[in-house]
């Protein structure tokens, strides 16, 4: 574990906006002693570090929203598409899924799995909508939902939809999160 510097805890705590006395607070010490670790006139224990590195981690984690998760380039396929061209657009963007969309508004989901389970259901499965295979749409958030939200619906579908006035504006599956978490 690498300690940070007390130019690296004042650049943190002024980067997520806090005060020293917030900080202060949040972590259990005086706000005097903040000011102390970040001019380096004192070198703090390693327990009160740690205590400050779990508030940053906190507030960074309560600031990120799902706006800064998505991506913004969401390839969905329409609940009249043919199966085919369904699966087409999932290969050439090398998608297992993809959310139905239509005008704009999450209508379903479609897969890999979906099509290969109608395959034995669907009677000519290449030409048929995919509205006949789609299955739920991704659950969906607000611009603004925070990390934690995120998270607890990617514990239970394998993609989020971020949605401004009902229409579909992003996407956040765990490979923008392991993304993000990446870029610190």
């Amino acid at each position: 574990m690498e300690i940070p510097t007390p130019e690296d805890l004042r650049e943190k705590r002024q980067s997520l906006g806090m005060t020293q006395s917030e900080l202060a607070d949040r972590a259990g010490v005086s706000q005097p002693l903040i000011a102390r670790i970040e001019n380096g006139d004192v070198d703090p224990r390693l327990s009160t570090v740690g205590r400050i590195v779990e508030v940053f981690e906190t507030v960074e984690e309560d600031t990120v929203t799902s706006e800064d998760l998505m991506s913004d380039e969401v390839i969905t396929v329409s609940p009249d598409d043919t199966v085919r061209d369904a699966v087409e657009t999932m290969q050439d963007a090398q998608f297992s899924q993809l959310p139905v969309v239509e005008n704009g508004v999450p209508v379903g989901s479609a897969s890999d799995a979906m099509v290969a389970r109608a395959r034995s259901e669907t009677e000519d499965l290449p030409h048929a909508p995919v509205e006949e295979i789609m299955g739920e749409s991704f659950p969906t958030v607000s611009p603004t939902a925070d990390l934690a939200t995120v998270s607890r619906l990617l514990d239970h579908s394998s993609a989020v939809l971020v949605t401004r006035e009902g229409k579909v504006a992003g996407i956040i599956t765990d490979a923008d999160i392991a993304a993000y978490v990446g870029s610190d």
